[in-house]
Protein backbone atom coordinates (compact mmCIF):
# COMPACT_ATOMS: atom_id res chain seq x y z
CA UNK A 1 0.00 0.00 0.00
CA UNK A 2 1.47 3.50 -1.31
CA UNK A 3 -0.80 6.45 0.02
CA UNK A 4 0.87 8.58 -2.30
CA UNK A 5 -0.06 6.13 -5.30
CA UNK A 6 -3.63 5.98 -4.07
CA UNK A 7 -3.59 9.96 -3.32
CA UNK A 8 -1.96 10.54 -7.09
CA UNK A 9 -4.66 8.03 -8.71
CA UNK A 10 -7.77 9.73 -6.78
CA UNK A 11 -6.59 13.14 -7.99
CA UNK A 12 -6.31 11.81 -11.60
CA UNK A 13 -9.61 10.30 -11.50
CA UNK A 14 -11.28 13.53 -10.77
CA UNK A 15 -9.01 16.01 -12.87
CA UNK A 16 -9.73 17.56 -16.19
CA UNK A 17 -12.89 16.88 -17.84
CA UNK A 18 -15.18 14.05 -16.20
CA UNK A 19 -14.53 12.33 -13.29
CA UNK A 20 -13.57 8.38 -13.60
CA UNK A 21 -16.35 7.47 -10.70
CA UNK A 22 -15.21 3.49 -11.24
CA UNK A 23 -11.68 4.61 -10.56
CA UNK A 24 -12.89 6.03 -7.20
CA UNK A 25 -14.98 3.27 -5.99
CA UNK A 26 -12.09 0.67 -7.06
CA UNK A 27 -9.57 2.65 -4.70
CA UNK A 28 -11.37 3.54 -1.57
CA UNK A 29 -13.03 0.00 -1.42
CA UNK A 30 -9.89 -1.86 -1.40
CA UNK A 31 -8.72 0.54 1.13
CA UNK A 32 -9.39 0.42 4.73
CA UNK A 33 -10.25 2.95 7.39
CA UNK A 34 -6.77 3.80 8.73
CA UNK A 35 -5.48 3.58 5.31
CA UNK A 36 -8.02 6.05 3.56
CA UNK A 37 -7.17 8.53 6.71
CA UNK A 38 -3.76 8.31 5.33
CA UNK A 39 -4.44 8.93 2.02
CA UNK A 40 -6.27 11.63 2.99
CA UNK A 41 -3.27 13.25 5.15
CA UNK A 42 -1.04 12.29 1.76
CA UNK A 43 -3.68 14.12 -0.74
CA UNK A 44 -3.07 17.04 1.53
CA UNK A 45 0.85 17.11 1.47
CA UNK A 46 1.31 16.16 -1.76
CA UNK A 47 -1.25 17.85 -3.88
CA UNK A 48 -2.10 20.88 -1.91
CA UNK A 49 -5.84 20.19 -1.68
CA UNK A 50 -8.40 18.87 0.82
CA UNK A 51 -9.54 15.66 -0.56
CA UNK A 52 -13.23 15.43 0.80
CA UNK A 53 -13.86 19.10 -0.65
CA UNK A 54 -12.58 17.08 -3.98
CA UNK A 55 -14.88 14.22 -3.77
CA UNK A 56 -18.02 16.39 -2.61
CA UNK A 57 -17.41 18.79 -5.59
CA UNK A 58 -17.12 16.12 -7.88
CA UNK A 59 -20.06 13.66 -6.95
CA UNK A 60 -23.68 13.89 -5.62
CA UNK A 61 -26.40 12.19 -3.85
CA UNK A 62 -26.54 8.67 -2.27
CA UNK A 63 -22.95 8.10 -3.97
CA UNK A 64 -21.54 11.34 -2.63
CA UNK A 65 -22.51 10.01 0.54
CA UNK A 66 -21.32 6.64 0.75
CA UNK A 67 -17.81 8.12 -0.55
CA UNK A 68 -17.68 10.84 1.70
CA UNK A 69 -18.61 8.26 4.66
CA UNK A 70 -16.06 6.09 3.80
CA UNK A 71 -13.31 9.15 4.14
CA UNK A 72 -14.40 9.81 7.54
CA UNK A 73 -12.86 8.08 10.96
CA UNK A 74 -15.31 5.62 12.26
CA UNK A 75 -15.93 7.46 15.71
CA UNK A 76 -16.17 10.70 13.38
CA UNK A 77 -18.81 9.02 11.51
CA UNK A 78 -21.09 8.18 14.25
CA UNK A 79 -20.66 11.38 15.37
CA UNK A 80 -22.15 13.47 12.75
CA UNK A 81 -24.78 10.37 11.79
CA UNK A 82 -26.06 11.45 15.68
CA UNK A 83 -26.04 14.59 15.29
CA UNK A 84 -27.80 14.59 11.78
CA UNK A 85 -30.62 12.79 13.89
CA UNK A 86 -30.91 15.48 16.43
CA UNK A 87 -30.24 18.29 14.40
CA UNK A 88 -31.89 17.51 11.26
CA UNK A 89 -35.04 18.40 10.00
CA UNK A 90 -37.09 16.22 12.52
CA UNK A 91 -35.68 13.65 14.69
CA UNK A 92 -34.71 10.48 13.22
CA UNK A 93 -35.09 8.10 16.22
CA UNK A 94 -33.98 4.91 14.28
CA UNK A 95 -30.52 6.36 13.76
CA UNK A 96 -29.94 6.72 17.35
CA UNK A 97 -31.44 3.96 18.59
CA UNK A 98 -29.29 1.89 15.99
CA UNK A 99 -25.98 3.75 16.81
CA UNK A 100 -26.71 4.01 20.77
CA UNK A 101 -27.71 0.48 21.16
CA UNK A 102 -24.87 -1.45 19.27
CA UNK A 103 -21.75 -0.09 20.16
CA UNK A 104 -19.71 -0.88 22.78
CA UNK A 105 -18.62 1.44 26.36
CA UNK A 106 -15.59 2.68 24.51
CA UNK A 107 -17.29 3.50 21.65
CA UNK A 108 -19.76 5.51 23.39
CA UNK A 109 -16.98 7.13 24.55
CA UNK A 110 -15.33 8.55 22.21
CA UNK A 111 -18.73 9.57 20.52
CA UNK A 112 -19.20 11.51 23.52
CA UNK A 113 -15.67 13.20 24.05
CA UNK A 114 -15.71 13.77 20.07
CA UNK A 115 -19.32 14.97 19.67
CA UNK A 116 -18.49 17.80 22.36
CA UNK A 117 -15.28 18.56 20.56
CA UNK A 118 -17.18 19.04 17.10
CA UNK A 119 -20.10 20.97 17.99
CA UNK A 120 -19.22 22.42 21.80
CA UNK A 121 -22.75 20.59 23.20
CA UNK A 122 -22.44 17.23 24.59
CA UNK A 123 -24.22 14.61 23.28
CA UNK A 124 -26.71 14.17 26.43
CA UNK A 125 -27.66 17.84 26.19
CA UNK A 126 -28.67 17.12 23.04
CA UNK A 127 -30.56 14.18 23.32
CA UNK A 128 -32.05 15.74 26.11
CA UNK A 129 -33.32 18.64 24.60
CA UNK A 130 -34.68 17.05 21.15
CA UNK A 131 -36.44 13.76 22.64
CA UNK A 132 -38.93 13.70 25.76
CA UNK A 133 -40.13 10.82 28.07
CA UNK A 134 -39.03 7.42 28.62
CA UNK A 135 -37.31 7.40 25.15
CA UNK A 136 -35.49 10.00 26.20
CA UNK A 137 -34.13 8.31 29.59
CA UNK A 138 -32.98 5.33 27.85
CA UNK A 139 -31.14 6.89 25.37
CA UNK A 140 -29.33 9.36 27.93
CA UNK A 141 -29.05 5.81 29.89
CA UNK A 142 -27.25 3.92 26.44
CA UNK A 143 -25.05 7.45 26.19
CA UNK A 144 -23.39 7.24 29.13
CA UNK A 145 -21.73 4.30 28.20
CA UNK A 146 -21.94 2.41 31.61
CA UNK A 147 -22.78 -1.17 30.61
CA UNK A 148 -21.39 -3.36 32.58
CA UNK A 149 -18.88 -5.35 30.18
CA UNK A 150 -17.69 -8.04 32.14
CA UNK A 151 -19.11 -11.77 31.33
CA UNK A 152 -20.11 -12.82 35.42
CA UNK A 153 -23.29 -14.63 35.32
CA UNK A 154 -24.92 -14.31 39.06
CA UNK A 155 -27.58 -16.98 38.67
CA UNK A 156 -29.66 -15.99 42.22
CA UNK A 157 -29.86 -12.11 40.21
CA UNK A 158 -30.67 -13.25 37.10
CA UNK A 159 -33.32 -15.18 38.36
CA UNK A 160 -34.19 -11.80 40.48
CA UNK A 161 -34.38 -9.91 37.29
CA UNK A 162 -36.35 -11.64 35.76
CA UNK A 163 -38.90 -12.11 38.30
CA UNK A 164 -38.70 -8.29 38.28
CA UNK A 165 -38.96 -7.58 34.41
CA UNK A 166 -41.83 -9.93 34.82
CA UNK A 167 -43.42 -8.03 37.56
CA UNK A 168 -42.60 -5.11 36.12
CA UNK A 169 -44.79 -5.81 32.28
CA UNK A 170 -46.76 -9.36 32.11
CA UNK A 171 -47.97 -9.34 35.95
CA UNK A 172 -49.53 -5.75 36.69
CA UNK A 173 -52.06 -3.00 35.11
CA UNK A 174 -49.42 -0.62 33.64
CA UNK A 175 -45.81 -1.25 32.53
CA UNK A 176 -43.26 0.07 34.64
CA UNK A 177 -40.79 1.18 32.38
CA UNK A 178 -38.02 2.08 35.04
CA UNK A 179 -37.61 -1.53 35.54
CA UNK A 180 -37.36 -2.46 31.73
CA UNK A 181 -34.86 0.04 31.27
CA UNK A 182 -32.35 -0.13 34.25
CA UNK A 183 -32.19 -4.05 33.75
CA UNK A 184 -31.74 -4.07 30.08
CA UNK A 185 -29.11 -0.88 29.60
CA UNK A 186 -26.84 -1.71 32.56
CA UNK A 187 -26.26 -5.66 33.22
CA UNK A 188 -23.63 -7.33 31.01
CA UNK A 189 -24.68 -9.48 28.15
CA UNK A 190 -24.39 -12.99 29.18
CA UNK A 191 -26.13 -12.05 32.53
CA UNK A 192 -28.85 -10.65 30.66
CA UNK A 193 -29.09 -13.76 27.96
CA UNK A 194 -29.18 -15.90 31.03
CA UNK A 195 -32.24 -13.69 32.33
CA UNK A 196 -34.08 -13.88 29.17
CA UNK A 197 -34.10 -17.46 29.40
CA UNK A 198 -35.56 -17.52 32.64
CA UNK A 199 -37.80 -14.99 32.01
CA UNK A 200 -39.54 -17.49 29.15
CA UNK A 201 -39.59 -19.85 31.82
CA UNK A 202 -41.68 -17.66 34.16
CA UNK A 203 -43.82 -15.62 31.30
CA UNK A 204 -44.19 -18.05 28.92
CA UNK A 205 -43.41 -16.19 26.27
CA UNK A 206 -39.89 -14.07 24.77
CA UNK A 207 -39.29 -11.20 26.22
CA UNK A 208 -39.29 -9.20 22.75
CA UNK A 209 -42.77 -10.41 22.93
CA UNK A 210 -43.56 -9.21 26.18
CA UNK A 211 -41.60 -5.25 25.06
CA UNK A 212 -43.80 -5.52 21.96
CA UNK A 213 -47.35 -6.14 23.71
CA UNK A 214 -45.99 -3.35 27.11
CA UNK A 215 -44.43 -0.63 24.89
CA UNK A 216 -45.27 1.17 21.89
CA UNK A 217 -43.16 3.64 19.52
CA UNK A 218 -39.82 4.77 20.28
CA UNK A 219 -39.44 3.53 23.12
CA UNK A 220 -40.72 0.13 22.36
CA UNK A 221 -38.10 -0.09 19.50
CA UNK A 222 -35.45 1.34 21.61
CA UNK A 223 -35.63 -1.78 23.82
CA UNK A 224 -35.92 -4.00 21.40
CA UNK A 225 -33.21 -3.13 19.87
CA UNK A 226 -30.73 -3.67 22.81
CA UNK A 227 -32.46 -7.31 23.19
CA UNK A 228 -31.42 -7.97 19.51
CA UNK A 229 -27.94 -6.12 19.95
CA UNK A 230 -27.57 -8.61 22.84
CA UNK A 231 -28.36 -11.36 21.56
CA UNK A 232 -26.67 -11.00 17.78
CA UNK A 233 -25.82 -7.91 16.59
CA UNK A 234 -25.34 -9.02 12.99
CA UNK A 235 -29.02 -10.23 13.00
CA UNK A 236 -29.75 -6.98 14.61
CA UNK A 237 -28.21 -5.19 11.38
CA UNK A 238 -29.10 -7.60 8.96
CA UNK A 239 -33.13 -6.57 9.94
CA UNK A 240 -32.37 -2.93 9.53
CA UNK A 241 -30.87 -3.47 6.55
CA UNK A 242 -33.83 -4.96 5.03
CA UNK A 243 -36.43 -2.59 6.24
CA UNK A 244 -34.19 0.06 4.74
CA UNK A 245 -35.08 -2.00 0.92
CA UNK A 246 -37.97 -4.16 1.13
CA UNK A 247 -41.39 -2.02 0.13
CA UNK A 248 -41.81 0.60 -1.32
CA UNK A 249 -39.08 3.39 -1.65
CA UNK A 250 -35.30 3.30 0.16
CA UNK A 251 -34.48 4.21 3.30
CA UNK A 252 -31.14 5.68 1.70
CA UNK A 253 -29.70 7.00 5.11
CA UNK A 254 -30.06 3.54 7.40
CA UNK A 255 -28.91 1.51 4.24
CA UNK A 256 -25.59 3.89 3.79
CA UNK A 257 -25.07 4.39 7.65
CA UNK A 258 -24.92 0.65 8.16
CA UNK A 259 -22.86 -0.43 5.07
CA UNK A 260 -20.86 2.08 6.27
CA UNK A 261 -20.51 1.63 9.45
CA UNK A 262 -20.15 -2.69 9.43
CA UNK A 263 -17.96 -2.58 6.72
CA UNK A 264 -15.18 -3.88 8.00
CA UNK A 265 -16.35 -5.17 11.47
CA UNK A 266 -19.22 -7.97 10.94
CA UNK A 267 -20.07 -7.92 6.98
CA UNK A 268 -19.31 -11.08 6.66
CA UNK A 269 -21.93 -12.20 9.87
CA UNK A 270 -24.50 -9.60 8.52
CA UNK A 271 -24.42 -11.44 5.60
CA UNK A 272 -25.13 -14.66 6.54
CA UNK A 273 -27.80 -13.67 8.88
CA UNK A 274 -29.50 -11.68 5.98
CA UNK A 275 -29.65 -14.82 3.98
CA UNK A 276 -30.72 -17.12 6.88
CA UNK A 277 -33.01 -14.71 7.92
CA UNK A 278 -35.03 -13.76 4.78
CA UNK A 279 -33.95 -16.61 1.96
CA UNK A 280 -32.19 -14.57 -0.24
CA UNK A 281 -28.52 -12.66 -0.04
CA UNK A 282 -28.10 -8.84 0.65
CA UNK A 283 -25.99 -9.06 -2.55
CA UNK A 284 -29.36 -9.54 -4.45
CA UNK A 285 -31.31 -7.27 -2.28
CA UNK A 286 -29.23 -4.13 -2.63
CA UNK A 287 -28.72 -4.81 -6.50
CA UNK A 288 -32.64 -4.95 -7.04
CA UNK A 289 -33.03 -2.00 -4.94
CA UNK A 290 -30.19 0.77 -6.04
CA UNK A 291 -28.61 1.61 -9.18
CA UNK A 292 -25.95 3.80 -10.96
CA UNK A 293 -22.76 3.80 -8.68
CA UNK A 294 -24.38 4.30 -5.77
CA UNK A 295 -24.96 0.75 -6.56
CA UNK A 296 -21.56 -0.01 -7.31
CA UNK A 297 -20.09 1.03 -4.37
CA UNK A 298 -22.67 -0.67 -2.15
CA UNK A 299 -22.13 -3.86 -3.72
CA UNK A 300 -18.08 -3.67 -3.36
CA UNK A 301 -19.10 -2.98 0.79
CA UNK A 302 -21.41 -5.86 0.79
CA UNK A 303 -18.47 -8.21 -1.04
CA UNK A 304 -19.05 -11.85 -2.19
Amino acid sequence: FSAEQEAQALRKAMKGFGTDEDAIIEILTKLNVSQRQQVLITYKSTIGRDLIDDLKSELSGNFEKVIVGLMTPTTMYDVHELRRALKGAGTDEGCLIEILASRNNAEIRHINENYKLQYGSTLEDDIVSDTSSMFRRVLVSLATGNRDEGTFVDEALAQQDAQCLYEAGEKKWGTDEVQFMSILCTRNRCHLLRAFDVYRTIANKDITESIKSEMSGDLEDALLAVVKCLRNKPAYFAERLYKSMKGLGTDDSTLIRVMVSRAEIDMLYIRREFLAMYGKSLHSFIKGDCSGDYRKVLLRLCGG
